[in-house]
């Protein structure tokens, strides 16, 4: 909806195979560092710290921790935020529900909602151990199938001729649309802790391609059909578009309760990354008290973000185009850079370092001229 239909099409395409080569030579920097630094496993602040400090520049060693603590506050600020974006999904869906409306209601009782699930979504987030949460995941993945079915099927039902939906809008939506798909598609966070756990980890690259090629298949289907089925009368999330039935309605309450059990999923990784840098201030019989009283801090700046920007899709975009250019595209060339410098594999005419350079300067001009127009939305200007 924002950059028109088959531009929307073939560059969510084009970012699937990016991103998917990006996650690519991040975990493949990480095995090269296994076998030299001769570690078994590595975060990927881990990874970004010893890669400079072993890297081929002398006057960099010593600022390891300065890239360490950069993709520390980056994947703060990307998963924080998701969270922000849970909680708006969940409160629109909730509206729509209790208001019984086809159409998206007042932003003022938006926010009201958001406020009323924040108190369950605090006493989520008390919970500190993923044994409770993370087999919803299993069945959250079976409603995102139903849900991916449901809109082809109903916004075939409603579709028009294909050639009235726009093929191209404009610059600044397709900027605003690049930040929304690299945030919709973008796993580099969780590619190590995978490669970590995984039997075979040199078996990644067949996880990461079915993987990925999962992912992107629902983006096309879930992007392509809604936008031809509902056109320029979209709302955010889809499941909103869908009819009064029984069964849409079924369907929009049990995603609205996985989204919520998501929450406190995304929640718990960047807070117990901050909570390793927090916890060193407290002593440690008072960290059962301290964490908690952090987790709640938290959870209210998350809220507090999520009432003074209720429209998601501006904040979707802004993480994607901010964070995710960083996290996906910009840390992983400059790690891998700083890998295989002095390596042989550099190969003939240096490929890989200007394969890289190429890497780093798409991310930084999607970082900026998607931050630009995605800043631009999220304020109203």
């Amino acid at each position: 909806m924002k950059c028109g239909l088959w531009t929307a099409l073939f560059t969510t395409v084009i970012f699937g195979f990016y991103i998917t080569y990006c996650i690519h030579i991040l975990v493949t920097s990480a095995q090269t560092l296994y076998v030299k630094l001769k570690i078994p496993a590595m975060s990927y602040p881990d990874l970004a710290e010893k890669s400079m400090e072993h890297g081929p520049f002398p006057k960099c060693r010593k600022h390891g921790a300065l890239f360490r603590y950069g993709v520390d506050i980056t994947i703060c600020l990307d998963l924080f935020g998701s969270c922000a974006v849970y909680e708006i999904i969940i409160a629109k869906t909730i509206q729509q529900l209790v208001d019984d409306t086809e159409k998206e209601g007042p932003i003022s009782v938006l926010r009201l909602y958001i406020l009323i699930i924040a108190l369950p979504i605090l006493l989520l987030c008390m919970i500190r151990s993923l044994k409770y949460l993370a087999p919803f995941t299993l069945v959250g993945d079976l409603f995102i199938i139903m849900c991916v079915i449901a809109t082809v099927v109903y916004a075939l039902e409603i579709a028009p001729d294909v050639s009235e939906r726009p093929a191209w809008k404009n610059f600044v939506g397709f900027f605003e649309f690049c930040g929304v798909v690299v945030f919709s598609m973008e796993g580099i966070g969780v590619s190590l802790p995978i490669e970590n756990n995984m039997k075979n980890p040199k078996r990644f690259p067949i996880v990461l391609c079915v993987g990925m090629a999962v992912v992107v298949s629902f983006l096309l289907l879930t992007g392509f059909f809604g936008y031809w089925g509902y056109g320029e009368t979209l709302i955010s999330p889809i499941t909103l578009n869908f009819p009064r039935d029984i069964f849409p309605t079924i369907l929009k309450a049990l995603i609205a309760v996985m989204i919520f059990i998501t929450f406190g999923l995304n929640f718990w990784a960047p807070f117990n990354l901050v909570w390793f840098y927090l916890g060193k201030r407290y002593p440690e019989n008072k960290h059962y008290i301290w964490e908690r009283v952090y987790r709640a801090i938290f959870v209210v700046i998350i809220t507090v973000v999520a009432v003074a920007f209720p429209n998601m899709g501006p904040i979707m975009g802004l993480i994607g185009s901010f964070c995710l250019s960083l996290m996906g595209f910009i840390f992983p060339a400059l790690i891998e850079t700083l890998v295989i410098w002095e390596s042989p594999g550099l190969g003939f005419a240096k490929w890989r370092l200007w394969k890289n350079i190429f890497i780093f300067i798409v991310g930084i001009i999607l970082m900026v001229s998607g931050t630009y127009s995605s800043g631009k939305a999220l304020l109203g200007l």
